[in-house]
């Protein structure tokens, strides 16, 4: 239950306890960096490395699943009633998830780790043919499918709960259905101050490192400083426009500004692919696509055990993976509240198969061009990759025509993409805070939303930005287990709209027993 203080603006455990630990946690990082930082590393890590085989497995598995909900018999389901069209209209849709769901990553990164994996490929020599075609399937393996399929498995179950069975959109709400009683009531509880806090630090991380990416751009762009004043008039700004959209609602603000990213990622990415090297990046790009559709089973289920390179799978492949988990509350709760009237089938088609369609475009467009740059352009991308991956970036840039024009583009798109960003968990968070409330009340939206920034300001101040990293990142480890009972309390209920399979037996007993009576 939740007290209203003014405006509508709700006090309830959920918010009151999730907000004293962010509030003291980031004390911590703040008092003490390094230790905090040390701490929460050295847990991820072990658990990384101790469990690896137990993470690619579960994650594959949510592929898995993704797959039987989409074409099994479970397809046609609506998440709303069975005659409910969608809220939003299907191109905005798809901005609106991609747009949260990957954000400047794609943008910082497209062109840096396929260069990565092309000059340092596990278990095969680097900076060859077949090491540049390895080098897409290893950067499709974790921005694509299984990514994806994450943010897919935790949308879903929310989505349904909330949409099909009028039930709040919480994450508590599917593992309330699977325990029942005080115990569900405790666990889910716990369950939301969790994913609460995942939200609250793995915002903070990304915004501190997006912020520094934009003052990077800006210092190629328009020659301003590299100094930390610059750090907070730039988080100044962003407070300010990610509030703004915030307090608009979906509708509005968020969806308008999803529309704008689309078109200049769009953009940038034509603008490469066609002022660079077009046919070799096509050819990639095909090649890409059946290289990592063939290989998929295979590196689904690969930890490089007898090659002595598990330590290269924690740090790049688990990693990404516990990632995409610690963001699973925030996409998961953001999605699944812009997917109203969705068939399930179109639903993981939408959530899982398009965004990783473009993500492979993207990254044969960025990845391609960069290799080509190395082989017949004169080189010098590589050093700058290992060097600085936002300085590679707006070097990468530079190769092309007009490329003072990409660069204020590429700045901008930061700039969106980490509003984008922080409005829809600010969104999130209100509602995770208020029982569930779909249009949550604009204070709360104001409280999160300053906390956000205080957090990372603090972390821009420390130096530190692996410090809110390594806490979001270590948030995701126990997640990961109310994710799993969240699907068993999903699949659980779901079953109940199979017509062609017998009840449950104390059902078919009551109605043995009226029929006989």
């Amino acid at each position: 239950m939740s007290n209203s203080v003014g405006n509508g603006f709700a006090v309830n455990t959920v918010f009151l306890v999730s907000m004293a630990i962010a509030v003291a946690i980031g004390a911590w990082g703040l008092i003490d960096p390094s230790s905090m930082t040390g701490t929460m590393l050295g847990f991820t890590n072990y658990m990384l490395t101790s469990g690896s085989w137990a993470w690619l497995f579960i994650c594959t598995c949510f592929l898995v699943l993704s797959a039987y909900m989409a074409f099994g018999p479970y397809g046609h389901i609506r998440l709303g009633k069975d005659d409910e069209e969608p809220e939003f209209s299907t191109a905005s849709w798809i901005a609106m998830l991609f747009a949260g769901g990957m954000g400047s990553g794609l943008l910082l990164w497209g062109a840096a780790e396929p260069m990565y994996h092309y000059v340092s490929p596990p278990g095969m020599e680097g900076s060859t043919p077949a090491a540049a075609r390895q080098a897409l399937v290893i950067t499709n393996l974790h921005w694509g499918l299984h990514a994806w399929a994450i943010y897919a498995v935790c949308a879903l179950v929310i989505a349904y709960f909330t949409f099909r069975r009028n039930e709040p959109s919480m994450i508590s709400t599917p593992i309330k259905a699977l325990f029942g009683g005080q115990t569900g009531e405790s666990v889910g509880k716990v369950a939301d101050i969790l994913a609460v806090l995942s939200v609250v630090f793995g915002l903070a991380g990304s915004l501190a490192m997006g912020t520094l990416a934009v003052r990077s751009g800006a210092f190629y762009a328009f020659g301003t400083g590299e100094t930390v004043t610059v750090s907070l008039i730039i988080l100044a700004i962003l407070f300010v426009s990610y509030m703004l959209s915030a307090t608009t609602g979906v509708e509005k603000g968020i969806k308008i500004l999803s529309n704008i990213n689309m078109v200049i990622a769009i953009l940038i990415m034509l603008l490469v692919l066609f002022a660079g090297p077009t046919q070799f990046i096509m050819e990639a790009f095909i090649d890409s696509i059946g290289a990592y559709l063939s290989s998929i089973f295979v590196m689904s289920f690969k930890l490089f055990p007898f090659e002595g390179l598990t330590g290269w799978s924690a740090g790049w492949t688990l990693t990404y993976l516990i990632w995409w988990i610690a963001w699973g509350p925030f996409i998961g709760i953001f999605v699944a509240r812009i997917s109203r009237g969705r068939t399930i089938r179109e639903f993981c088609i939408g959530v899982i198969v398009v965004p990783t369609l473009f993500s492979m475009l993207w990254f044969a467009v960025f990845g391609a061009a960069g290799f080509y740059i190395e082989l017949h352009g004169g080189g010098g991308l590589k050093e700058l990759v290992f060097e600085d991956v936002t300085k590679a970036l707006f070097g990468f840039l530079s190769y092309f025509p007009a490329g003072d024009i990409l660069n204020l583009m590429a700045v901008a798109l930061m700039f969106v993409f980490l509003v984008t960003s922080a409005d829809s968990g600010t969104f999130v968070l209100s509602m995770m805070t208020t029982d569930g409330n779909l249009n949550p009340p604009v204070m709360q939206k104001m409280v999160w939303g300053t906390l956000i920034a205080a957090l990372t300001a603090g972390t821009l101040f420390s130096g530190s930005v692996t410090v809110a990293k390594a806490m979001a990142i270590t948030g995701a480890i126990p997640f990961t287990a109310i994710v799993l009972m969240q699907i068993v309390g999903f699949l659980r209920e779901i079953r109940k709209e199979r017509t062609d399979l017998p009840g449950p037996i104390e059902a078919r007993g009551a109605a043995t027993g009226a029929a006989e009576g």
